[in-house]
């Protein structure tokens, strides 16, 4: 189990996240949504132990991050960033490889147990056919089931995502999503995960968060979170809040609920 209690994280001497105290389901998909600015990729970073907190704790099983070692928290969580780097030339089944460092030694190549994990995490994202290609001549959507097998090499329990659609169309957006949902299902790997779109984050997650200036307001399934009130007091929008034919929450806007509120950059 993955949780914070009183976090507090701060860039320099600006706290960005404040004093957040918040239980992630196992198991589940769980969204963080809020306005730029809001603090969620800060949340997710914090969370994945890549940014010390400045008060309060995480904690994994109980035990704060701090106590952790670096390869032991490889273990247990895998962390894909907004706009990750693809090494120069890199082929699909080497970057997929790297996730296999948490689980052996600097000096020891890969072993069978290694090659194995490595071709079921390509198979499972459907990227086996493009094992020998290099990740930069593939499309948006497809280097992005690249990141994600190489996540799931890594074999934990736990992915952390910011914002995993970013930059794809609508298709492979949906791919994406699906994939996850997939994965949550079939291998009961908690995802937790940033989305700038509210019907996303309600047709695809089961926890929903919205962060608002480093704090949540409020948090529960879409049904519970998503509502008209939420829009106006938090997304500062006027639209309306129906369910879909899965009986989802499904958002339409009108306009900002502040005609003189200034654009969000």
């Amino acid at each position: 189990m993955l949780r914070t209690d009183r976090l507090t994280l701060a860039y320099g001497s600006s706290d960005v996240v404040h004093e957040l105290s918040l239980t992630i389901p196992a198991g589940e998909i769980s969204c963080l949504v809020g306005p730029n600015g809001s603090g969620k990729s800060t949340l997710l970073k914090g969370l994945a132990g890549l940014i010390a907190p400045r008060q309060g704790e995480v904690l994994l099983e109980g035990q704060p991050l701090s106590l952790w070692s670096r390869n032991e928290l490889a273990l247990r969580l895998a962390m894909l960033p907004q706009k990750p780097i693809v090494p120069e030339s890199i082929l699909v089944r080497d970057l997929v490889a790297l996730g296999r460092f948490p689980h052996r030694k600097w000096w020891q190549r890969d072993g069978r147990e290694d090659r194995e994990a490595c071709q079921q995490a390509m198979y499972m994202t459907g990227v086996e056919a493009l094992a020998e290609r290099p990740v930069t001549s593939l499309s948006g959507g497809q280097q992005q089931r690249v990141w994600i097998a190489m996540a799931l090499a890594q074999q934990t329990d736990i992915l952390l995502l910011d914002e995993p659609t970013t930059y794809l169309d609508w298709g492979y957006q949906l791919e994406v999503l699906e994939l996850l949902v997939e994965l949550n299902k079939s291998r009961g790997l908690t995802v937790i995960m940033s989305l700038h779109d509210l019907n996303q984050a309600a047709q695809f997650a089961d926890h929903v968060m919205v962060l608002e200036n480093g704090q949540i307001e409020a948090a529960g399934t879409p049904g519970q979170v998503i509502t008209e009130t939420l829009l106006a007091r938090v997304f500062r929008v006027r639209g309306v809040v129906s369910l879909n034919a899965e009986g989802r929450p499904f958002c339409m806007g009108h306009g900002t609920s502040d005609p003189d509120r200034p654009c969000r950059a």
